[in-house]
């Protein structure tokens, strides 16, 4: 069974850039074909894509978030990471990570999810 676990900052500022973590265990980041995605919920709102990275390490990046995104990975600790630029209180949600997404579906369907991080953009 794979587990994960997002870890970062549970309050950013407006301007800054969000920063989170996941450690993924029970499987590995480079087993082919797995896409390991990120996810958030706003407040009231539906669950959103932000992107995802490849077991090959390419990452993908839905168009609402692209110029803001970036997803990298680091495999000796069997991580992957979500950067978003400029944050501003909309950005505020629920972020998960997660393996294997279909997104095509509503709701998304994931083989398994994280825990979920509640990240809130303030000052």
């Amino acid at each position: 069974q794979v587990q994960l676990q997002e870890s970062g900052p549970g309050l950013v500022k407006p301007s800054q850039t969000l920063s989170l973590t996941c450690t993924v265990s029970g499987g590995s980041i480079t087993t082919a074909y797995n896409t390991w995605n990120w996810m958030r919920q706003p407040p009231g709102k539906g669950l959103e894509w932000v992107g995802a990275i490849l077991y090959d390490g390419s990452p993908y990046y839905t168009s609402s978030f692209k110029s803001r995104t970036s997803i990298s990975r680091d495999t000796s600790k069997n991580q992957f990471s979500l950067h978003l630029t400029s944050v501003t209180p909309e950005d505020t949600a629920v972020y998960y990570c997660a393996r294997d997404c279909n997104t095509g579906v509503s709701p998304v369907q994931c083989d398994d999810w994280g825990q979920g991080t509640q990240v809130t953009v303030s000052s």
